[in-house]
């Protein structure tokens, strides 16, 4: 948004019973140029590397005229892996985007509340500790569903006390991350260079299943996080502001919450729990659309585009290596989360 300017309105339907929409120019801007950076980062990964299919032949390909090696790589591997990224990229945002503005902290994201960890050490028990009790990616599920329920245990306040959850973040994923520890340190060699990889966040072999099912979770999910947009900005003014215009601050809270769980649940069921797109993404598109509240579409747009942005550096940044993706979004957010603490260190100290 920018500020100090009132929002324009969009009108649809019929004078005095349609809707009226307020929008303001930077976001949408904002939204088109990321979505643009996807979409040039998503070509060059299509035509890149040694199956990588030229960019003049791309169109015969995608209209069917390409060779069996050309339609292969493009609709079996490249495409479900792309869609994928990018989805899986939107909705570690959006929980992002409902976790930093329930906690009202900019660390307050899923990494830092103790998903991550927590989905971590689920896909540690289910594929190390007790194999075959559940697919390795269920096992991240219910671990970070464990993890969100641990921190609202230990909170004593349920979500009512955004500091102490990430406090109690702090504390749930480094019990989580020590589990995964021993379960690593367990198990035999070649089953734990598997789950590792997993942990660490992959985008290898992903299908066309893969792409659907966090597809329906972001078409499910992203108009609720839309409809807790307005209930989120007046949370994020005070309990007792919102209150006064009839907002329940605990109820917003926990849908929100809940929200952001399945959001993050759905991304790590497909390509494992990836760090730091859900810290960095809705800070990128906050800064950049000068918003207040949680901006969850801009945060999607943007999560979309620096998964999709790191997807392509872990498969080509080194010729003739790949790395998992996560290992590329815990190094770029490991220098954002730098930055973070250094801003909010000297703005303290000011």
């Amino acid at each position: 948004m920018l500020q100090g300017r009132p929002p324009r309105t969009l009108r649809l339907g019929p004078e005095g019973r349609g809707v009226v929409l307020l929008w303001r120019p930077r976001p949408v801007v904002v939204c088109v140029v990321v979505l643009a950076v996807a979409v040039v980062a998503g070509v060059v990964t299509i035509t890149a590397g040694r199956l990588g299919i030229p960019l003049a032949e791309l169109p015969d390909v995608l209209a069917g005229n390409g060779s069996r090696i050309q339609e292969w790589a493009l609709f079996t591997t490249r495409l479900p892996r792309l869609a994928v990224a990018a989805l899986a990229g939107a909705a570690f945002a959006v929980s992002g985007a409902l976790f930093q503005s329930v906690t009202r902290n900019p660390l307050g994201s899923p990494d830092v509340i103790g998903l991550g960890a927590g989905a971590a050490a689920g896909a540690a028990a289910a594929g190390l500790v007790w194999p075959g009790t559940m697919p390795v990616p269920a096992g991240a599920v219910v671990g970070a569903v464990v993890a969100v329920v641990a921190v609202w245990l230990g909170t004593g306040r349920g979500f009512s006390a955004p500091h102490r959850m990430v406090v109690a973040g702090i504390a749930v994923g480094a019990m989580a991350i020590s589990f995964v520890q021993l379960a690593l340190a367990k198990a035999a060699r070649e089953e734990a260079q598997e789950v590792a990889i997993w942990i660490n966040g992959s985008l290898v072999a992903r299908t066309w299943s893969d792409a659907a099912l966090i597809g329906v979770a972001v078409l499910l999910l992203l108009p609720a996080a839309l409809a807790l947009t307005r209930p989120l900005q007046l949370v994020e003014m005070g309990d007792e502001a919102a209150t006064a215009v009839g907002v329940r601050p605990g109820r917003v809270r926990t849908v929100a919450v809940v929200v952001g769980v399945l959001a993050t649940a759905a991304a790590v069921a497909v390509c494992g729990p990836i760090a730091f797109v859900a810290l960095t993404a809705p800070q990128i598109a906050r800064r950049l659309t000068r918003s207040t509240g949680p901006g969850v579409v801009a945060a999607a747009c943007t999560g979309a585009a620096v998964l999709v942005v790191a997807d392509l550096l872990a498969q080509h940044a080194i010729p003739g290596q790949q790395f998992p993706v996560g290992v590329v979004t815990a190094a770029l957010g490991g220098v954002y989360l730098a930055f973070l603490l250094v801003r909010e260190w000297r703005r303290s100290a000011a």
